[in-house]
């Protein structure tokens, strides 16, 4: 606001009359920034509507999955043993003895004075391992111990990982340590050659199933266990092809055979469907704050009225009625999960749905994942909202460019008002300088038409 203290000369009002017309051209912009804030606040609106529809459909895409009915509860009877178990396990008990675990085979070198000096000069280094030859150029790198190690453990494909251990024994402390990445029999190394370095061929030189001078030899060996009886054996300690659906995992060896329980868990289904009605009151909740209005304040919330909201509720709630099994006919009613008359909102008969899941899983299933299952339809629906390019990216995008330009005309506004407020300050200025002067000259013409006044009486 431009200074006005000149003003004041004449005796005129004019800084009064300054603020007043300057309030009064304020009202254009208070008027404009109303709008901006009403724009804001339904932008904020749209962004916890559109937080509440995202987390119905997580709700719906986790309950429209297959592996959410049937899962499978897994309980081992001994440390031994620990397993997982996925929708395609069949309940069962299992008893499993552990006479051996597979391990990894371990070479041990010789053991060298130095582990920085270099063993010969490059070379290519062939790792042999069930059948197939790995090969690790050597040239232009070191080869001490130290280097080896380095670059056998950053060849992804070499099968061993290496490693130094100094065993304290003076002169020839440092010993190389080359381990199989996995284990069992068949991960085992069968040959080692280096070619274009004698020196380290003679010091890496390995030739399997037999004894090879410098080498100690720690075999690899498989995982032998019993399931129910039946003798198996396996390469590695993790095994997921021996029971359906089961990844079994060999702990340590057993005196005596391990329970493996495998029972029907239909928890994890009931939660999910729990979960996907909570979402859906919650986002119903969230809608009728966002469109509320004040009857008794005559005051609207910041969507009243908002047809985007008004149709987030109609496609959510058109996504879940309606919605069976096609094989039996299974609805959300007959599992227990009905609609309350007065707010709209999902309500669980808790026995029943557990009923429905223990006799019934296959419809209830079907009721939530098949391709037409509501899982699919609500996640649907929702994409049209939430998707990129979706209903509320496009309006958000409208609302943003509209509150851009407010704030546009709110600064031209104010640089036209300071403009012609500008205007008035120097018009006032010249007025007051103007009835100065004239007052000035009216008392100065008082005080000579008063003196002749005097003269005249004498």
């Amino acid at each position: 606001m431009a200074s006005i203290s000149s003003l004041g000369l004449s005796g005129l009002p004019l800084t009064d009359l300054l603020d007043k017309l300057r309030n009064n051209e304020s009202q254009v912009l208070n008027t404009i920034k109303s709008r901006q804030t009403a724009a804001e606040t339904k932008l904020s609106a749209y962004s916890k509507l559109k937080s509440s529809v995202e987390a119905f459909q997580k709700a719906a895409q986790a309950v429209g999955k297959t592996d959410t009915f049937g899962a499978v509860a897994v309980k081992a009877g001994s440390e031994a043993i620990s397993a997982t178990a996925d929708a395609t396990a069949i309940p069962g008990q299992y008893s499993i003895q552990v006479d051996k675990l597979a391990s990894a085979q371990t070479l041990v070198y010789a053991g060298q004075a130095d582990r920085t000096t270099d063993i010969g000069t490059g070379g290519t280094l062939k790792i042999t391992i069930n059948g197939t030859e790995h090969s690790l150029d050597l040239t232009d790198k070191g080869t001490s111990l130290n280097d080896l190690v380095s670059a056998i453990n950053a060849d992804p494909d070499i099968g061993v990982n290496a490693t130094i251990v100094n065993d304290g024994t003076p002169g020839s402390q440092y010993r190389l340590l080359l381990t199989s990445r996995e284990t069992g029999t068949q991960n085992a190394v069968t040959n080692i050659t280096v070619d274009g370095n004698a020196e380290l061929d003679a010091f890496l030189g390995y030739a399997g199933g037999g004894s090879t001078a410098g080498v100690t030899v720690q075999d690899a060996s498989d995982a032998e266990f019993t399931i129910n009886g039946i003798a198996v054996t396996s390469q590695s300690n993790t095994i997921d092809d021996v029971i359906d659906g089961v990844k079994l995992t060999l702990n340590q060896t057993t005196s005596s055979a391990a329970s493996l329980s495998l029972t029907r868990d239909d928890s994890v289904a009931k939660k999910a469907v729990e979960d996907f009605v909570s979402s859906y009151n919650s986002l119903l909740g969230t809608i009728k704050t966002l469109t509320a209005y004040n009857t008794e304040a005559q005051t609207s919330a910041a969507l009243t009225g908002d047809s985007l909201a008004r149709s987030v509720q109609t496609r959510m709630r058109d996504a879940i009625s309606g919605a069976f099994d096609a094989t039996d006919s299974t609805t959300l009613s007959k599992i227990g999960i009905t609609t309350d008359p007065k707010t709209g909102e999902l309500k669980i008969d808790n026995d029943k749905l557990t009923k429905a899941l223990s006799e019934n899983l296959d419809g209830v299933k079907s009721l939530f994942t098949s391709g037409t299952g509501i899982g699919s339809r609500v996640d649907a629906a929702a994409e049209a909202f939430t998707k990129s390019d979706g209903l509320f990216s496009t309006t958000t995008a409208g609302l943003n460019k509209t509150i851009t330009d407010i704030k546009k005309q709110y600064d031209a506004t104010a640089d036209r008002i300071d403009q012609r407020m500008e205007t008035y300050r120097a018009q006032f200025t010249q007025l007051d300088a103007m009835v100065s002067q004239m007052n000035s000259l009216s008392s100065y013409l008082s005080q000579q038409l008063s003196a002749l006044s005097s003269k005249s009486s004498k």
